[in-house]
C-alpha cells in the first residue's frame, strides 16, 4: 500500500507542477475575468456532472460564502443543485438539456458561465456553454485530457494536463481555490 500511496502522490505532484508551468497565466486570466464580471454587476453560473458537479458546488460555496476573507457575498449559482429542476428538465427534455435550460432561464449578457468536465466532452455542459456564448456571457471551461470538444467553444479553456480523472479533479480543485483567493484579493483588499 505504501508504494501505491507514494506513486499516487508522485503523480499528483507531477500534474500540479505542469499546471504551474503550463496554465498559470490562464488561471490569472480566469480570476481577472471573474473579478470584472462581478464589478460589472454580473453573476457566475457553474455546472458539471458527478465529481464535477461537486466541484461546481464547492466553487459557488466559496464565492457566495467566503474563501478566506470576510467580505460580502457574491452572486453565483451551481446549476447541479436543484433536484426538482434537474429531474423536470431531464424528464421533459432529456439529460442533455439540464444545464442549457437553466442557462436559458438565468444567464444574461455580462454573466460568466463555467463548465467543468474532466473529459472535455460532456454534451450537456457543451450545449449550455454554446448557449451562454450566444447570450453574450463569458464562457470558461475547466477540462482534462486533451480538452475535448468543449475546448474549442469557450472564451477560455483551462486543461489540466492529465488523462487520469482523479488527478484532473485534484487540479480543478486547486485551480478553483487559487481563483477564489485571487478574486478576493482583487475585489476586497
Amino acid at each position: 500500500m505504501i508504494s501505491e500511496i507514494t506513486s499516487q502522490l508522485r503523480d499528483h505532484r507531477a500534474v500540479i507542477e505542469r499546471i504551474e508551468l503550463e496554465i498559470a497565466p490562464l488561471i490569472a486570466e480566469m480570476a481577472t475575468l471573474l473579478a470584472d464580471t462581478f464589478r460589472r454587476g454580473g453573476k457566475l453560473l457553474v455546472m458539471g456532472n458527478g465529481g464535477s458537479a461537486a466541484d461546481s458546488q464547492h466553487f459557488v460555496a466559496e464565492i457566495v460564502g467566503r474563501f478566506k476573507m470576510e467580505r460580502r457575498g457574491l452572486p453565483a449559482i451551481a446549476l447541479s443543485t436543484d433536484t426538482s429542476i434537474l429531474t423536470a428538465i431531464g424528464n421533459d427534455y432529456g439529460f442533455e438539456a439540464v444545464f442549457r435550460r437553466q442557462v436559458e432561464a438565468l444567464a444574461v449578457t455580462g454573466d460568466m458561465v463555467v463548465g467543468i468536465s474532466t473529459s472535455g466532452n460532456s454534451p450537456n455542459v457543451q450545449s449550455a456553454l454554446e448557449l451562454a456564448r450566444e447570450k453574450g456571457c463569458r464562457t470558461i471551461a475547466l477540462l482534462g485530457k486533451d480538452g475535448g470538444s468543449i475546448q474549442g467553444i469557450c472564451d477560455l479553456a483551462l486543461v489540466v494536463p492529465s488523462d487520469d480523472t482523479p488527478r484532473i479533479q485534484e487540479g480543478h480543485g486547486i485551480i478553483i481555490h487559487i481563483v477564489c483567493d485571487l478574486l478576493e484579493k482583487e475585489l476586497f483588499s
